[in-house]
């Protein structure tokens, strides 16, 4: 094996008539790894074409892909947390939120809407996951409990769409009480005759899983979301046991029993739609 020693240092290259690629133009499905536009797995929904992989999406997203025309009035939009406990972790809590208001431009994990679907009344609570994992504190159960009410008014269906890590542990046992509120309001709007629609996606976890995402008169997920109390690596953990194939996946829950039916994205809202004036007919 032959040795040579570099007489200049680096090697320089013209970069003059380089086209750079734009930031984000691309998307690497990260299941079947299938690079496509990202403009493309936009008007795709967020769907992979090759795999049907779900990417996970916002509360924007779903507004605009459910509402005739995404046109929709948005309630309580302004509601924030407040810090009673005072808590501090790696960082103040007040901080963390002010933070993430200011990196995803949202004001808290859940927003409220109403709007039509196909000329039907809807009210909507859905949730983003970029703030705090999607996490349940206080302003989501309030928000929850005050959309409840406008659905009552409005004597409309309400639908839940879930995306969240669990309870909010910055706010401990207030974050806690949120489980029995929202459940306690649901109670109300099934007194007043109308359906609650639970749209579980990936990942509906802890707290929210342990209340009202599996309290719909239908439940209703996407493909392969995970839907759960605990996770699977804790659940391995605590049962020192190896776990089926799709543990906890929406595919291994519908088979359970515990879903009305899964729907991939481009069909939602027609599914929706169709339960809508099956249950209001």
């Amino acid at each position: 094996m032959g040795w040579f020693k570099r007489k200049t240092e680096g090697i320089t290259t013209s970069t003059k008539d380089k086209k750079e690629t734009p930031e984000g133009l691309w998307y690497k499905c990260p299941k079947c790894k299938t690079v496509i536009t990202t403009e493309d797995h936009e008007k795709n929904g967020y769907v992979c074409e090759r795999c049907s992989y779900h990417e996970r999406i916002g509360s924007e997203e779903y507004f605009q892909m459910i509402f005739d025309e995404g046109k929709y009035k948005e309630f309580d939009a302004k509601l924030t947390s407040a810090d009673p406990l005072k808590f501090e972790d790696t960082k103040k809590y007040v901080d963390r939120v002010k933070a993430t208001q200011s990196q995803t431009g949202l004001i808290d994990a859940i927003r409220t809407a109403y709007g039509k679907i196909d000329g039907q009344d809807l009210v909507i609570a859905a949730m983003d996951f970029a703030f705090i994992g999607g996490s349940l504190g206080s302003v989501m159960g309030e928000k929850i409990a005050r959309a409840i009410d406008q659905a009552i008014k409005l004597k409309c269906p309400f639908m839940i769409i879930s995306k969240s890590g669990g309870a909010r542990m910055m706010e401990a046992g207030l974050s806690l009480m949120q489980m029995a509120k929202t459940s306690a309001k649901l109670n109300q709007l099934s007194a007043a005759k109308l359906p609650y629609i639970s749209f579980l996606t990936d990942p509906t976890t802890g707290g929210v899983t342990a209340s009202f995402a599996m309290l719909g008169d239908i439940n209703i997920a996407e493909p392969e979301a995970l839907i759960a109390f605990a996770g699977p690596r804790v659940v391995k953990e605590t049962i020192g046991r190896d776990l089926p194939d799709g543990f906890q996946k929406s595919e291994f829950v519908l088979e359970h029993g515990f879903l009305d039916y899964i729907v991939e994205r481009s069909k939602l809202k027609e599914e929706l739609s169709k339960s809508i004036k099956l249950f209001m007919n």
